[in-house]
């Protein structure tokens, strides 16, 4: 068998119906190649290697888990990629749908990795601590409305599609858990700069309980902070309101 990591955030499903109503959600959407992350024991993976015509790919980082799925499951051979998903490049040349459990210590930065692939994933399929999927999730004026609400919502149409109970795990997790869905934009507003968009965000929201107005300050000339909208706080903004404004920072 295998042994458990907390290092790496392991916490692998072991209820059978709810691998199956998170295998169904991935087998309703319209796709070609898979990237599933952190397989681990291959709840997920046993189920998703049988998907008929797709071209599967698994990311591990776990050596241990690489030589159990490749023993245990030996049509995922020559499919695993052994590397943290956070320091690979994109797996396949053309539009994939991501998908996994992923370890809840990197989940953030998994929801920035795919915003770097955002023109190839147009569907990811995850599991989340739920205090971060609600965060992505949020709409403007919600507490858990932040950054990751801003950025992923820039791109991404969001639906928070169920929770999970601790015991569905080995070992159960300390935190709730739920699935989301994020799916492309079909017509997405326009960003000009994502650079400055992020900037814009993260400095907002670094300073979330000050009016925009002194929270960005550094970000604008004096002349355009005169705008009523310097009023607000950041989590009153709207994703488009951001859009709008990273136009005119300096």
């Amino acid at each position: 068998m295998y042994t458990l990591k907390k290092s790496l955030g392991q916490h692998f499903l072991r209820d059978e119906n709810m691998v199956q109503r998170i295998v169904g959600v991935i087998r309703d959407q319209v796709f070609e190649r898979l990237l599933e992350v952190g397989p681990g024991g291959g709840a997920l993976t046993r189920h998703l290697l049988q998907l008929p015509g797709i071209d599967f790919k698994a990311v591990e980082l776990d050596s241990e888990k690489v030589n159990y799925l490749e023993n245990t499951y030996p049509g995922i051979r020559g499919k695993i990629i052994h590397a943290s998903i956070l320091d690979i490049e994109a797996p396949f040349d053309d539009k994939f749908l991501l998908a996994g459990n992923f370890p809840y210590n990197i989940s953030s930065q998994i929801l920035f990795k795919v915003l770097d692939w955002k023109d190839k994933v147009d569907i990811m399929i995850g599991m989340f601590q739920k205090e971060v999927a609600q965060r992505v999730a949020a709409p403007p004026g919600n507490k858990a409305y932040g950054i990751l609400s801003v950025l992923v919502q820039a791109f991404y149409d969001v639906k928070y599609l169920f929770e999970v109970n601790e015991q569905c795990f080995t070992p159960p997790p300390k935190v709730k858990s739920a699935v989301i869905q994020l799916t492309k934009k079909e017509n997405p507003l326009v960003v000009e700069n994502e650079r400055k968009l992020f900037t814009l965000v993260k400095t907002a929201f670094n300073q979330r309980r000050k009016t925009l107005r002194n929270a960005v300050r550094g970000l604008f000339d004096e002349s355009i902070l005169k705008d009523e909208i310097f009023n607000k706080r950041a989590e009153q903004l709207s994703v488009a309101e951001f859009i709008d404004l990273h136009t005119r920072m300096r």
